[in-house]
């Protein structure tokens, strides 16, 4: 009498017997967070460019650091133009965009800061000092509003785009090594419009902080 073996039935690749949808696939990163990273990774090349202009008085390197820079600031408006016109936002790109354009720009400031003469003018070390200033308290304050509150709303100002564009303008005038005199007016600018934005942040924040109960005073506080 014989025996007839029945084979087991393995799972199929997707775990499941055959006929049953697969699980869900996570979704790869987005193009725009994919723009926003190449953004960062410039930020080194740039840095490293300018570093070797100053210290060799090759033209290639600066029209290098240039050409780095003007393609970071276009890839800016081109990863917010597909997160926006391609439903691509994300909580990712919530926070690599806006640290993109602070490594870039605080970067840019810093290394053009310091004495480069004769090959590059020298951007004022009180600007380099708002710039920083302004976003350090920034940060601060958006940590200490996450702790209290547990979600910080950012608003954007038109003043703050207006010192993010001077900022930029500040760095490529000097790269390009235009009119100095001009220069002057743009930092200044810069340097208005920072201060500015900051304190119009500060004063959000200061709002978001005061409309949390845990603002006020306790119970025993107020009969004190």
């Amino acid at each position: 009498m014989g025996y007839r073996i029945q084979p087991p039935a393995f799972p199929t690749a997707s775990g499941l017997t055959r006929g049953q949808p697969g699980p869900k696939l996570p979704s790869s990163m987005t193009t725009a967070n994919k723009v926003t990273i190449l953004r960062i990774l410039l930020t080194p090349f740039f840095v490293v460019e300018v570093l070797y202009y100053v210290s060799t008085a090759n033209e290639l390197h600066r029209l290098l650091a240039l050409v780095t820079f003007a393609v970071a600031a276009i890839c800016d408006g081109v990863d917010g133009y597909i997160a926006r016109h391609y439903n691509q936002k994300s909580e990712l790109g919530a926070i690599l965009d806006p640290l993109a354009d602070k490594l870039l720009l605080v970067s840019g400031i810093v290394v053009l800061s310091f004495d480069h003469t004769p090959q590059l003018e020298r951007i004022p070390l009180w600007l380099t000092g708002t710039i920083i200033g302004r976003d350090v308290v920034i940060l601060l304050g958006m940590v200490v509003i996450y702790i209290t509150v547990g979600k910080v709303k950012v608003a954007p100002h038109l003043i703050g785009k207006c010192a993010t564009v001077l900022q930029m303008a500040a760095v490529l005038w000097t790269l390009l090594k235009w009119p100095a005199p001009v220069l002057l007016y743009i930092i200044w600018g810069a340097a208005i419009c920072t201060g500015v934005s900051g304190l119009l942040y500060l004063f959000s924040g200061m709002k978001q902080l005061g409309s949390h109960p845990a603002s006020s005073p306790t119970v025993e506080q107020g009969k004190q």
